[in-house]
């Protein structure tokens, strides 16, 4: 059998992972699928200055993404390059010559899917993209195929490894966010701007991802909702233990009466199998109709785990051209147009348990103060907190937890709490996932 020719674009960590699992496994790969992977070419503006012998035998090594593209003998294009500008430009060039694409770019699927995926229908080319979303965690299959007879109402996912071993360090050492940041960034689990990983960003990326699968409606990036971890103080996850909760940041899709697609600080019951998963790991739950409650964990991110989902991906392109049957899966797991025609909440409309975090000055009254605003906006109180070691005259940390209301009302509640001058600095809002 015709072994299926690879090129590359883009030399980084990922594509080492890939060509580490391609080269250490291909005897297994070939006893299982009957088909050889012949990577011939890569691209990268620095590849000349490589001695690395994982590309040693590559027979062209070439700084211009374009060579790869043009070969007419390349099937599949790989494209590992950072940033997402230039990877759409090369994508849809390689998509116009008829290349098959796998790319583990979540910037660019979530803000560019609707053109790359339509792009790639009309050519009749597959978009391969397990490496996006969950790294090692196998999920866009799982949602493709695995169940595609059900109707999925919900997702919940910690989505992003560095997050969450920053809170989970802020939980088990007793903390605050700039400390743990500072441990996360000396082993390696940041970015060098960890912005777009403590801000929430990254999560959003593959939640529009993962939402516009699941929904059968592309999601766009631009609707989803997104708060990050860096106002999350030891304080809070302390009284969260006091509340028999954990605080994760969590990415959420529900399709009910409305899309609610949103990404913030959660807190979760202990008893949550979510509420387990510690460090850099993560964690996904679907729930079905049909199939009720599925959880996927692993490692979320790291070179070997999202190289061994590229490689899936080139694999199963590779036995659909050899057995003729290409895009036996549509793009996205269903047919029809990729269209972006749900109602999407705004998230003030959302409803959901909060917690309300004020630092309130020591005063007798202060307490019945805040009730009383909040009683204004028919917001209904569940239990309130007091730190214990008070001093008159102070500003304390004052807990207070609602039933359940919308975001819309504690926004204005909050805004007139915070004018009162009994009041110091912002209030931090944590919504409660029961």
């Amino acid at each position: 059998m015709k072994p299926i020719n690879v090129g590359i674009i883009g030399y980084n960590s990922l594509c080492k992972g890939l060509l580490e699992v391609l080269n250490d496994n291909a005897s297994i790969i070939m006893d299982k699928t009957g088909v050889g992977v012949n990577i011939t070419s890569i691209s990268d503006t620095n590849i000349d200055k490589s001695n690395d012998p994982l590309i040693a035998n590559i027979p062209i090594k070439t700084k211009t993404a374009m060579e790869i593209i043009n070969n007419k003998d390349v099937d599949i294009v790989i494209e590992l390059s950072n940033g997402h500008h230039e990877a759409r430009v090369n994508i849809l060039e390689a998509i116009k010559r008829g290349k098959h694409i796998v790319t583990a770019n979540k910037p660019l699927l979530a803000i560019y899917g609707k053109e790359l995926f339509s792009t790639a229908e009309k050519n009749n080319v597959i978009i391969g993209f397990e490496g996006s979303v969950g790294g090692g965690i196998p999920l866009v299959d799982v949602l493709k195929e695995d169940l595609i007879a059900n109707n999925i109402k919900e997702i919940y996912g910690i989505l992003n490894g560095t997050t969450n071993y920053i809170l989970t360090r802020m939980e088990e050492k007793g903390v605050e966010f700039e400390n743990a940041l500072e441990d996360a960034k000396i082993l390696g689990y940041t970015e060098n701007d960890p912005s777009i990983d403590i801000n929430g960003i990254d999560s959003a990326y593959k939640l529009s991802i993962l939402a516009s699968i699941a929904f059968n409606a592309l999601i766009p990036y631009d609707k989803i909702y997104i708060e990050g971890i860096s106002r999350i103080k030891y304080v809070d996850i302390d009284f969260a233990r006091q509340l028999g909760c954990k605080v994760k940041l969590l990415a959420i899709a529900k399709n009910y009466d409305g899309v609610e697609v949103r990404v913030h600080p959660t807190m979760i019951p202990d008893n949550s199998l979510l509420s387990k998963v510690v460090n850099e790991f993560n964690a996904i739950s679907f729930l079905s109709d049909k199939t009720g409650k599925t959880i996927h964990y692993g490692r979320g991110a790291g070179y070997k785990a999202t190289g061994s989902a590229v490689a899936s991906d080139v694999i199963s392109i590779a036995r659909e051209i050899t057995s003729g049957c290409i895009n036996r899966v549509p793009l996205l797991g269903y047919t029809g147009e990729y269209v972006s025609n749900c109602k999407i909440l705004d998230i003030e409309e959302i409803h959901s348990t909060f917690y309300l975090r004020f630092d309130a000055l020591d005063e007798p009254g202060v307490l019945s103060t805040i009730a009383g605003v909040l009683g204004r906006n028919n917001i209904s109180i569940g239990s309130s907190i007091q730190r214990g070691d008070r001093s008159v005259g102070d500003y304390v940390p004052l807990v207070f937890i609602t039933h359940e209301t919308t975001g819309g009302k504690i926004s204005h509640a909050v805004n007139e709490i915070e004018t009162l001058d009994l009041i110091k600095g912002e209030t931090v809002i944590i919504r409660v996932e029961k």
